[in-house]
């Protein structure tokens, strides 16, 4: 028993990959084409995916929304778990970088359930919002820039079901939340919203020390 979260080191950290890690051979080889990158710091680790796919099952979730693709590691570990008619709605920025992940997708089977959306993912959510048509997502995953987070809150919250569960990453950034010099924006922006969801009643919340960190937050 302890009274604080443990510490990882290398050596208990490779112990956990050890001992729990699930990944298919095709999310490794993703993993590694990704880290070949000069912005592969971007890429959850294996271990944040698997816990992501894990609550996709417990919520027995069908559509899925992710702010930041990158090279679509995160958005194959959920839709790998998402049932045959599930959907995943995948928003990003860059058509070459969320090119690198597509032959993944399609050769893990899960391309039919994502739907890709290049640009501006506040743009791609008022559109949701106003599609009157559209059911509402079970999840949602914030992965992308940081001083957006609290626009792509607001309007997750609408999109969410009653229940639904919003994962917002990097929420401990390194470390850089909690030193008072850093006075950088994007700093600032996940200060500002860790305090926000700390003191928001529309939510329960838990802030996971997995990977940078990984704030989730019910819907009430």
């Amino acid at each position: 028993m302890s009274n604080r979260t443990i510490e990882l080191n290398d050596r208990l950290h490779q112990y956990l990959l050890d001992h729990s890690l699930r990944e298919t051979e095709l999310a490794r080889r993703l993993r590694e084409v990704t880290a070949q990158l000069p912005m592969a710091r971007m890429q959850i680790g294996p271990e944040q995916g698997q816990f992501m796919a894990l609550l996709v099952k417990l919520l027995q979730a069908q559509r899925i929304l992710e702010i930041g693709t990158f090279t679509g590691y995160s958005a194959l570990c959920m839709a790998s778990a998402l049932p045959d008619n599930g959907q995943l709605v995948c928003c990003d920025m860059s058509e070459e970088w969320t090119a690198i992940g597509k032959p993944f997708w399609e050769e893990a089977g899960v391309a039919e359930r994502i739907d890709l959306q290049l640009g501006p993912a506040i743009e791609t959510m008022d559109r949701l919002l106003t599609d009157t048509q559209k059911q509402p997502f079970d999840i949602i995953f914030i992965d992308a820039d940081k001083t957006n987070y609290h626009p792509y809150y607001e309007r997750g919250l609408q999109l969410l079901r009653t229940g639904g569960l919003l994962m917002f990453d990097n929420t401990l950034w390194g470390g850089s939340v909690a030193d008072p010099q850093d006075q950088t924006p994007d700093t600032i922006a996940l200060r500002e919203l860790n305090n926000l969801l700390r003191d928001d009643p529309r939510v329960d919340i838990s802030l996971v020390p997995i990977g940078d960190g990984l704030t989730l937050a019910r819907k009430n």
